[in-house]
């Protein structure tokens, strides 16, 4: 018989109405009666509420580190993290990305940490990114203008079918979206730190697959670039000034995985110049907006798409990924290692 266990919710920082939201109605939905489930009050003390607490589920993973979240934040996440040591079975993270995360903190109190991992979002993100291609590529805001104006007939598009579509990272997002890009006639290329299988090359019709090291012959010869990573020490502006340079000047940059990738200076210069075609942004220099000059004039550009951080902010998201802490939940229950651990 699985055993009954006891949760607590965090809801995330940067939502409204305490996370009942329906990231938190799914994830209780998820999880129904076959727990207890309560929700942290951020204004009582922390260690009560943690007494008996079996499993942590903590919505964004924004609750422990000092850069990107705030001192009040990160406070409350190590009283948790200090709180929780030696007692939480589970920490955990509703969510794909954990850079905004102190996982060593948390691996020092012996806490396990799993997370929702792309799988979960890609159908999400690969929708985002097809939009942005579709919008600049049929010049959105430009065709929007004209016909306030009344102007019929006008811009001229470019169609998708030929198009040499790049995508960094072939993951599970690159690849959702290689099958929405193929269903369009465009010819795909893909570069993956790993090996790219002989299926996976026959699936999508990939013209070409290399490794990192080949990432600047990919981007000199792409229509559109897509990037689809987490952000490291390796990846942390992967699109600087250099390799701007190497775009064509009509082609589009596609980022909806994380904001850091990309040299956000070098890329404005690169737009208000007109040294490439356009941009399809859904993350920013930090990954969030609090702290971001959203109002800056590359905004404005005609050939600019931007969206608040929203690529996997959908109703198939939030449900799959409340189906996968809920089944992570019940494994712990029935005495099973979780699926999808960070910490090891």
């Amino acid at each position: 018989m699985t055993k009954r266990l006891k949760l607590l919710y965090i809801p995330h920082p940067y939502l409204t109405n305490e996370g009942f939201t329906p990231w938190g109605q799914d994830i209780f939905k998820a999880i129904g009666n076959r727990h207890e489930i309560r929700t942290l009050d951020k204004k009582s003390p922390v260690k009560p509420q943690l007494d008996g607490i079996d499993v942590v589920v903590d919505l964004g993973g924004e609750a422990g580190s000092r850069e990107g979240v705030s001192e009040e934040r990160y406070q409350l996440a190590t009283q948790l993290a200090d709180a929780s040591a030696g007692k939480i079975r589970l920490w955990q993270i509703v969510g794909t990305g954990f850079e905004h995360f102190d996982l060593d903190h948390w691996k020092s109190k012996g806490i396990p940490v799993s997370n929702t991992p792309g799988q979960f979002s890609a159908v999400s993100l690969a929708e985002c990114a097809m939009m942005f291609i579709l919008m600049l590529t049929r010049k959105f805001f430009v065709a929007s203008g004209n016909f306030k104006k009344g102007l019929v007939g006008e811009p001229l598009g470019t169609e998708l079918s030929g198009l040499k579509l790049g995508i960094v990272g072939l993951g599970a997002s690159g690849k959702e979206l290689a099958q929405r890009a193929l269903a369009f006639g465009m010819c795909i290329s893909a570069i993956d730190i790993r090996h790219v299988s002989p299926e996976e090359i026959e699936q999508f019709q990939l013209e070409f697959v290399g490794k990192p090291e080949d990432l600047d012959q990919m981007i000199s010869q792409s229509d559109v670039l897509s990037l689809h990573l987490h952000v490291n020490q390796e990846t942390r502006h992967l699109i600087d000034s250099r390799r701007l340079s190497l775009m064509k000047s009509t082609a589009l940059l596609i980022n909806i995985a994380r904001g850091d990738l990309v040299d956000e200076t070098a890329l404005t210069q690169a737009l208000l110049e007109g040294q490439i075609g356009g941009a399809g942004l859904d993350v920013f220099s930090g990954d969030g907006l609090q702290n971001h000059d959203w109002k800056a004039p590359v905004y404005d550009l005609p050939n600019v798409v931007t969206t608040p951080h929203i690529s996997g902010v959908t109703d198939g998201t939030s449900r799959k990924r409340a189906h996968a802490v809920s089944e992570n939940v019940n494994r712990i229950a029935n005495g099973l290692p979780p699926l999808y651990r960070i910490d090891g």
